[in-house]
């Protein structure tokens, strides 16, 4: 029986849990979803220190000729404490003696000899970066199930982490179809076509952060089918392309039945992409695809990453969504959730020309797709709506609302 779309969304995130973990350098995490919290072991800055290079003061004496009395270098461990009418020359990250509470830029001083005079009006504490006024000890940095990327790398190095708890990566097999079907890499006769769908899915795989393996070309009979599937269980996902309709010589989910697949959806009323199945063999996960190019990128762009964001252990995994205007009209059959691709200029969305299910060229000049409640006929120009990125993830803890009406 067929279900409706967030039904399906629904079934995948209850279904599926978070994979194991594995202790990695940090230099080895972006991309990562971290297993753990991440607590300061030092606050930032560590002392007192300088934000410029000039001279420490005692704001009193602001009035004086200060003779020069020292220099402080970043790293020095210096003790030199001020006396009255005295300032220390001081260098950007320095830290400040324990009487000076001012630092004057040298632009702003007149340096006659060995002592200085102010030039211009000063407060106290100026240019001074006091401890703890960007990291507090045992302060939480990093929050359990957040993504890892340079910035959050710029936090761990901070606090002198080398290695991190992480979230295995999912291990993903991929495999089609289809007697008509052959590899990019041989030649073909007239009657038949290369096989685009199973590369698509290992490179948006290894674009999402996954570990991916193709097991081969599979013929279109159970007993091949159902060889490849058991050489690929020890997977935490399985995606097909193909053999999920009703057709004759679909025999893929019949492979999978006689395995004993657990359905846990078969078939989702939306367009392109009504024949999709989700389940499981044991404790792997498979998704079958329909076998059209862009009904199958378009059902992954949609479900599939949803899969992976959970596999990932990402708490990010509700599609987000972008509001911005529709740049053409839009005619629609309503009955059905809708997919449409178009390009996003940063200012409004342009719906791709071609559509048809088959088509293999839309995905390359398209970088968003626009989701459509089953009840639209008619879009105009200049209206609002939504749309989800395609080239990079854009997922949110908060389920959104992302249908356009």
């Amino acid at each position: 029986m067929n279900i409706n779309p967030m039904q399906a969304i629904d079934i995948i995130i209850k279904s599926i849990q978070k994979n194991g973990f594995e202790i990695i350098p940090i230099e080895n995490a972006i991309n990562r979803i971290i297993a753990k919290d991440v607590y300061a072991k030092y606050c930032l800055p560590r002392f007192n220190n300088s934000a410029m290079d000039g001279y420490a003061i005692s704001f009193d004496d602001k009035e004086h000729s200060l003779d020069i009395i020292d220099t402080i270098y970043a790293g020095d461990d210096n003790h030199t404490v001020l006396k009255a009418k005295t300032c220390i020359k001081i260098m950007t990250g320095a830290k400040i003696p324990v009487n000076a509470n001012c630092i004057i830029p040298k632009e702003d001083v007149q340096l006659i000899n060995n002592a200085i005079t102010i030039q211009t009006n000063i407060k106290i504490n100026q240019h001074i970066r006091f401890s703890s006024e960007d990291i507090k000890t045992n302060s939480l940095l990093i929050n359990k199930d957040e993504e890892i990327n340079f910035a959050k790398i710029t936090l761990l190095a901070s606090q002198g982490i080398s290695h991190i708890t992480v979230y295995k990566k999912p291990n993903i097999l991929v495999f089609s179809s289809g007697n008509e079907l052959k590899p990019h890499y041989k030649n073909i006769q007239d009657h038949q076509i290369y096989n685009s769908n199973t590369p698509t899915l290992i490179a948006r795989c290894k674009e999402l952060a996954c570990n991916v393996s193709f097991i081969g070309q599979v013929d279109d009979d159970i007993d091949s089918i159902k060889n490849s599937i058991k050489n690929a269980l020890d997977a935490d996902l399985i995606i097909t392309s193909g053999g999920v309709s009703v057709g004759d010589a679909d025999f893929t989910k019949e492979a999978f039945k006689q395995l004993g697949f657990e359905t846990l959806f078969d078939g989702i009323m939306i367009k392109p992409g009504k024949p999709t199945v989700f389940g499981k063999i044991g404790k792997t996960f498979i998704l079958n695809l329909p076998g059209n190019p862009l009904a199958s990128s378009l059902i992954f762009e949609l479900f599939g990453k949803i899969i992976i964001q959970k596999l990932l252990g990402s708490k990010n995994i509700y599609p987000n969504f972008i509001q911005t205007k529709l740049k053409n009209n839009l005619k629609n059959k309503k009955g059905k959730m809708t997919i449409i691709p178009g390009y996003f200029d940063g200012t409004c969305f342009e719906v791709s020309e071609k559509r048809n299910p088959g088509m293999v060229s839309t995905l390359s000049t398209a970088n968003s797709i626009m989701i459509l409640d089953e009840n639209v006929q008619y879009l105009k120009n200049k209206q609002d709506i939504k749309i989800l990125p395609i080239n990079w993830n854009f997922f949110t803890q908060k389920q959104k609302d992302f249908l356009t009406y």
